[in-house]
């Protein structure tokens, strides 16, 4: 049969399988768990798998920091690597899996990873899948992982990544399936849509996933807007669309935009949704039958998903597959454990170092370890994991740094959300003694704290969550400030640790706690990592992908997604802490910043800036170029990201960063979504953090200031 013969060019092959199969073969055949068809020699294949940090859901696999942590070590090119290894150790359990027979949900190669939304929000409780709230980050870190998942073969793809969740999707959680999300044209081409369409047209993702709300009257996954007007025509997207997890059945049941599952399920594949993750395509038989839609139409879907199939090697033979040779022994070995501890460790952002408490000295006799968190493997592990072959959490990396030589002294000291007494009468404070009681005889006391996934994740996955996922308040929860309060004024040294996903709003302690780290769902070698920070074996410098507001006072509300008052960019007060704020052990300073005095509209504009590690230790700096426009038509952020560079430095060491941006990178959108290049001044700040009055105020450091002058017609762009 042709569609058998790899050495036959790939249109041929599949129209020559599309030939060979009756409708309802073919309606199967868009089901996320695709049926076999013995008579062709086709087993069954199961669409669904997820590796947002790893490899998830199926076994053991390597557990990277999530999404969120990755986000904070703004290091594209380390997070590309980690992606590389997350497709070798998913060729290797794949292959291994069907050789045993075992093609079933979370064993394929199409991965419906990474999300790319943007965290407007920080209540959302998936906001820590994505890559923080900027799209310029949020684009580069997302293509940097789709390349890294996909490979470079000419032939074959490594795995297939798949962009979600298109589009305009943040939460509500609860609301997720009747919601529309309303935005206006600028903020949709503005905010929303960026990263999508840099994924489609620079990464070249195999797969894009439609959201579940509807944005602007239409249900994402069978919107002509978004699926076919935007994603194929303008982007030019030539992969599959996969829908949610029964979003096509939201589109009549909640929705209420159809009537019946034959009418969504027509209107979803009409409008360019190819793969029904649910159970309401097998009404396409159906509908063919009362002429909603033409099994041409259908084939169109088909083809779209069994190219993807052929570029993944799924019809040739294993040997002539390069990543089926992939042995099974890569899957947790050590390299790649070494891999997480290093990602591990640059995710990780010091919020505080007052009087550089931190790091901590080796040489100490007694430290305390205190908090719901320091020995929990939840916290490590965030949402969308797999199995790690070994956890090591906060109190276990502190121990294996210190001991023998130091006495590690352990305290839970209350639990993550309790407040009132217990059926039996146990009080919420029944920890505290023991709490004082290690903390008084140590010599430095280190308390792991914040959330954790059960309070905080997808709509029922986060058992805990009082928000359907979603969190309602941003402070942290049960009795965890009375203990840090109770704990602090024992005056003895203080390092506060929080492990979450999402911003917390610790005002408190950043007034009173002279050390805090930020350290995610860090992965299987977060305590590890944490160590090496504590104890001064790394120099962290991870930056904050998202705002840490004061209150939600600050904010909008949840189910507003207009961008006016959210994010660094549209902000109206004065955050905890700032996107882009992070510390070092070692200081920085920045110079000669360079760029032209004019430009032609059109051009590249090349910026250039010197580094110089001004400190006493070698560390790495994460540079940010931001713009800010002066003379602009339309409504603009604050400043914009437009580049940023993570470098190492030994002490003394001067390096130039040079940024190249495109024109794109020096647009504006007006309020009918139209990306302009306008003539006028644009200011160029580059520094160590955003250029806002709190980081400054923060770092002590200002960002250097430059200006170009762009010249000549505005050039509208693409959209």
């Amino acid at each position: 049969m042709l569609f058998q013969r790899s050495d036959l060019p790939m249109e041929e092959r599949i129209k020559d399988l599309i030939s060979r199969l009756t409708l309802e073969e073919k309606v199967s055949q868009l089901l996320y768990d695709s049926a076999a068809i013995p008579h062709l020699g086709i087993p069954e294949y199961n669409w669904w798998n997820e590796c947002l940090h790893g490899v998830a859901r199926a076994g053991t696999a390597t557990v990277f920091p999530q999404a969120i942590g990755m986000a904070a070590s703004f290091n594209a090119p380390l997070l590309q690597q980690v992606a590389e290894v997350i497709a070798t150790e998913a060729r290797a359990k794949h292959h291994e899996a069907a050789r045993h027979g075992d093609r079933g949900i979370y064993k394929g190669l199409t991965f419906w990873t990474p999300n790319i939304n943007i965290f407007r929000d920080p209540r959302w409780g998936r906001g820590q899948e994505t890559y923080g709230e900027d799209p310029y980050l949020t684009a580069q870190l997302g293509i940097a992982f789709v390349k890294g998942l996909q490979g470079d073969h000419p032939k074959y793809l490594k795995a297939a990544a798949c962009a979600k969740h298109f589009a305009v999707h943040s939460g509500p959680e609860s609301l997720r399936h009747s919601f529309d999300a309303r935005c206006s044209q600028k903020d949709l081409y503005e905010t929303y849509l960026p990263a999508f369409r840099a994924l489609v047209t620079e990464a070249k993702v195999e797969s894009v996933m439609g959201a579940y709300n509807r944005t602007n009257g239409e249900p994402c996954c069978a919107s002509p807007t978004l699926l076919q007007k935007i994603l194929r025509e303008d982007w030019g997207f030539e992969g599959h669309v996969v829908s949610d997890c029964g979003a096509i059945h939201d589109i009549h049941a909640h929705h209420k935009v159809t009537g019946s599952p034959e009418e969504s399920a027509a209107l979803a594949v009409k409008n360019g949704c190819d793969l029904n993750c649910g159970r309401v395509y097998p009404a396409l038989v159906e509908a063919v039958a009362q002429g909603l839609i033409s099994e041409e139409e259908i084939d169109r879907a088909l083809a779209r998903l069994l190219r993807t199939k052929f570029k993944l090697g799924l019809f040739d033979p294993e040997e002539e597959v390069p990543y089926a040779q992939i042995p099974y022994e890569v899957v947790a070995c050590d390299e790649h454990r070494s891999l997480a501890r290093e990602m591990a460790r640059q995710s990780m952002v010091l919020l505080k170092n007052e009087n550089n408490l931190l790091p901590l000295s080796k040489e100490l006799k007694t430290v305390a370890v205190i908090g719901p968190n320091a020995d929990s493997r939840k916290v490590l592990l965030g949402n969308y994991f797999g199995t790690s072959s070994q956890l090591v959490t906060a109190l276990e990396g502190i121990r294996r740094k210190l001991e023998p030589n130091c006495r590690v002294l352990y305290a839970e000291g209350c639990d993550l959300t309790t407040t009132r007494p217990g059926y039996w009468g146990n009080s919420p404070r029944e920890g505290f003694a023991e709490a004082l009681a290690v903390a008084e005889r140590a010599d430095a006391v280190i308390m792991c704290m914040g959330v954790s996934p059960d309070l905080e994740g997808e709509e029922g996955a986060a058992a805990n969550s009082d928000g359907g996922g979603d969190r309602l308040t941003l402070e942290l929860p049960g009795m965890q400030n009375e203990l840090i309060k109770e704990v602090a004024a024992l005056g003895k040294p203080l390092v506060l640790v929080l492990f979450s996903g999402s911003p917390l709003a610790v005002t408190w302690a950043q007034e009173n706690v002279p050390a805090i780290i930020q350290a995610w769902y860090p992965g299987e070698e977060g305590g590890n990592a944490l160590a090496d920070i504590i104890f001064g074996d790394y120099n962290p410098a991870g930056r904050l992908p998202i705002t840490f507001v004061k209150s939600l006072d600050q904010l909008p509300p949840f189910t507003d997604y207009s961008m006016e008052g959210r994010t660094y960019r549209y902000l109206k007060e004065e955050p905890l802490y700032p996107f882009g704020y992070g510390l070092s052990y070692t200081s920085f300073t920045y110079s000669n910043l360079q760029a032209p005095a004019e430009l032609n509209i059109g051009e590249e504009l090349v910026v250039q800036v010197d580094v110089e590690n001004t400190g006493a230790r070698a560390g790495d700096e994460v540079v940010q170029l931001y713009i800010r426009h002066r003379d602009a038509s339309a409504a603009v952020p604050h400043h914009s990201l437009q580049g940023f560079a993570r470098i190492r430095l030994e002490p003394g060491e001067k390096r130039t960063v040079t940024f190249r941006l495109a024109p794109r990178q020096l647009a504006v959108f007006d309020e009918e979504g139209r990306c302009l290049v306008e003539p006028g001044a644009v200011e160029l700040l580059a520094g160590g953090s955003q250029p806002d009055a709190r980081s400054e105020e923060l770092t002590g450091q200002k960002p250097l200031l430059g200006q170009v002058l762009l010249v000549g017609e505005t050039l509208e762009l693409p959209r």
